[in-house]
């Protein structure tokens, strides 16, 4: 990588044009990952059981949380780096960068070391139905062996983004998600290995996608040397890294524990309302990952932007950001919606866990546009340092309103329906947290 050369100038030029080439590359990663995971459920709901599609699906929120948790470490280091730049401080990237590799070592293996302890627990926790417990914990315990990887990705990712490199994870990712549908094919249709097989396909394609990523920096040598051997911490990026990321993580991590209360619901009317909420899950993050890009690239952008002083072009990448990602969650979202049936039928012949599914479609994914209403000024807040308001903000507004919503009102009128009406209620009411603090930290002061 040529700093100067081949990566997006933020701070400078067209903000529409560096926008949109920006978030491409992280909406089209995000989208492949989903797709490829989409790939992973058809193939084992095509070819093995419904079981087995159960399965997979039931450790759906607890995968989201564990990517929930990686995802927000790496916002602390992408918003570190962003503002080095921002501040013509290059040589402070150095550091950065062996502190961040570290990290994702070190927090990745005390994961995978947990994660095999707590596996079977959390799945009885959440009422998986006992005939496919069994199923589950295993796929759950294989999943949690890619869990370093899965941060050296990551935290690789945030760095390169940061530079104004959003390209080449994307890459990555491609090429890993192809390795990974190969695999499913090979574990799944030809080894007859089901769940156990597209788990170790998933890790397989995570550790490829790490491998890579740790060779572009070890590459970038002429701007932001990297090394493994070299990895060490550096107190001051680990406080910095940790003071963004944190909050992060806690929202995250909040936001997964409460849908994985919902999964518990779910999982009470069983197998094949589980798999219908798989197949719907599905399309539900194949569109919110626009949204969450396009609110990566406002962190970003502002984060540079905010650093150098250039206030007037953080208030043109909020209104750019936000009429971008509603623009393109629409385009996404009606046709799947409109269609639901045709698109669910590649998932399963089951017509009970097709229906289960359009439920799951109509009830949520028909209103996912109202998330670009407060995550993209949630990204913007985080890039002009205001990392734990938005934090505290959705742990209200998405996570403890629909824990709520499930002791109370769903445990009155005991139906799909009313569970999933939880999620554009809860929406709704964080526009509003996230509009009212806004105001509150007034950004709109100080750019």
């Amino acid at each position: 990588m040529r700093y100067s050369e081949k990566n997006i100038d933020m701070l400078t030029g067209s903000l529409y044009r560096s926008i949109l080439f920006f978030t491409i590359p992280i909406a089209l990663s995000s989208m492949l990952q989903q797709l490829f995971n989409a790939a992973d459920t058809a193939i084992v709901g095509l070819f093995d059981t419904s079981s087995s599609l159960a399965a997979v699906g039931t450790n759906g929120e607890i995968i989201a949380l564990i990517v929930a948790l990686s995802s927000g470490l790496s916002v602390g280091v992408n918003v570190l780096v962003a503002q080095q730049i921002g501040q013509h401080k290059e040589q402070n990237i150095i550091p950065i960068i062996r502190t961040a590799m570290s990290l994702a070592v070190m927090i990745g293996v005390a994961g995978l070391i947990i994660g095999q302890c707590i596996s079977a627990p959390l799945l009885v926790l959440i009422k998986t139905p006992s005939d496919i417990l069994a199923s589950s914990v295993l796929y759950l315990r294989i999943y949690f062996v890619s869990y370093p990887f899965l941060l050296l990705y990551d935290f690789g990712s945030a760095i390169l983004r940061a530079c104004g490199n959003s390209r080449y994870p994307f890459l990555a990712l491609t090429l890993s998600g192809i390795v990974n549908v190969f695999l499913n094919i090979i574990f799944v249709v030809f080894f007859k290995l089901g769940v156990s097989g597209v788990a170790a396909a998933t890790v397989l394609s995570t550790m490829l996608s790490a491998l890579l990523l740790i060779c572009r920096l070890k590459k970038d040598t002429s701007s932001f040397p990297f090394a493994l051997h070299k990895c060490d911490l550096y107190s001051g990026s680990v406080s910095a890294i940790l003071k963004v990321g944190i909050p992060s993580v806690i929202q995250g991590a909040v936001f997964c524990f409460a849908n994985i209360f919902v999964q518990a619901s779910v999982n009470s009317f069983g197998s094949s309302a589980i798999a219908g909420s798989t197949i719907a899950m599905n399309f539900e993050y194949f569109t919110y990952y626009v949204i969450t890009a396009f609110g990566q690239t406002a962190t970003t952008f502002t984060s540079q932007n905010y650093s150098a002083g250039q206030l007037r072009r953080c208030r043109k990448i909020l209104r750019i950001c936000l009429v971008f990602s509603i623009v393109s969650s629409l385009i996404l979202i009606e046709p799947l919606v409109i269609f639901r049936n045709f698109f669910a039928g590649f998932f399963s012949a089951d017509q009970t866990v097709i229906q289960n599914a359009c439920l799951r479609i109509l009830c949520i994914l028909f209103f996912e546009p109202l998330c670009n209403l407060y995550e993209i000024p949630a990204g913007v807040l985080r890039g002009t340092g205001h990392s734990l308001y938005p934090a505290v903000a959705t742990i209200i507004g998405n996570c403890c309103f629909r824990i709520v919503w499930i002791c109370t009102v769903f445990r009155h009128y005991h139906q799909l329906n009313i569970l999933y009406y939880a999620f554009p209620i809860s929406w709704v009411l964080t526009i509003i947290l996230i509009t009212i603090g806004f105001i509150a930290k007034k950004p709109g002061k100080t750019f």
